[in-house]
């Protein structure tokens, strides 16, 4: 475990479920903590994209614990730590499932007093919105249980455009057969937000790779598809949700978050749309993503207790 003074972060690599090497970061309050925060990051992501958001709700009263998933970042790509089966884009929606649910009950553990949230941002946020609708196992009742909400940014429910139904069944066959053969992804770096330093191909660091997997490929487009059309019938009607997109994103669809914002059958539920937002509300100029991120922290300290 080694801490990061500059950045107000302590880094740990963690035993997960079968005791897979898991890269974390752990960005605790600088005051009083009021609430505890578990991020899940997107595809082809990784937690340290995110630190000027975390750090920012650091100051907050906000303890953040990320991790870079299975088959992503450090956790993927660290030669000196990783697990040795450990590949870039290999999970399934069964690991990442299970793994929140360990990660969930980790930090409840280690902040027993704090209320918990579950936030993602793309295919994280398909993931976390995901989460509470699965019959167990996973999760448990009692995981879902440890949840005081549950935030969806920009989440992958659907893309913009559905991919063409031979590319689908193409790698559904290869996903059965070469489960973890490298499967590309065009994700325009331009897609993801307004600012042009955001996808400067400079600043694209050593842990972002332009493929996955064609099971996770696969995998990832049927866990929105399934929850959107079947799952979603099963929400704890108790837990709180917020449900965040972009009415411009190129990336994932806001309509299939609105669609799924009308169906989810929670007492306490709210879709913010962000008129002319890309895909990375975070990162969003003038001024967009410090608005994005004081709704966040305004929802979650008007949940806790």
């Amino acid at each position: 475990m080694a801490s990061n003074s500059s950045t107000l972060y302590t880094e740990a690599w963690l035993p997960g479920p079968r005791g897979h090497q898991f890269y974390t970061r752990t960005y605790a309050a600088t005051g009083v903590a009021r609430a505890a925060v578990i991020f899940v990051h997107g595809f082809l992501d990784h937690v340290g994209r995110h630190e000027h958001a975390h750090r920012y709700a650091q100051t907050k009263g906000i303890t953040i614990f990320t991790f870079d998933q299975r088959g992503f970042g450090r956790t993927a790509l660290d030669v000196e730590h990783r697990s040795k089966d450990a590949a870039y884009g290999k999970e399934t929606f069964g690991d990442q499932m299970r793994d929140i649910e360990f990660w969930v009950q980790h930090v409840k553990k280690e902040h027993p007093d704090l209320p918990l949230f579950l936030t993602g941002y793309s295919m994280g946020g398909g993931l976390v919105l995901s989460f509470p609708t699965q019959a167990r196992p996973p999760p448990s009742e009692e995981s879902a249980g440890l949840l005081a909400g549950v935030i969806g940014i920009s989440p992958l429910i659907l893309p913009p455009s559905p991919a063409p139904k031979l590319l689908r069944k193409i790698g559904a066959a290869l996903a059965a057969i070469v489960p973890w053969l490298p499967f590309p992804v065009d994700i325009p770096l331009e897609h993801l937000s307004h600012d042009p330093a955001v996808y400067n191909p400079s600043e694209v660091d050593n842990f972002w790779r332009s493929h996955g997997t064609a099971r996770g490929v696969v995998d990832m487009l049927n866990m929105g598809e399934r929850l959107l059309y079947d799952s979603y019938k099963n929400w704890p009607q108790k837990l709180p949700v917020l449900i965040f997109h972009g009415t411009q994103d190129k990336v994932t669809s806001h309509k299939a978050s609105e669609e799924l914002y009308g169906k989810l059958d929670a007492e306490d539920k709210k879709l913010s749309l962000y008129e002319d937002g890309y895909h990375e509300l975070s990162n969003e100029p003038d001024g967009v993503k410090e608005r994005f991120w004081d709704e966040c922290i305004a929802w979650i300290h008007g949940h806790v207790q």
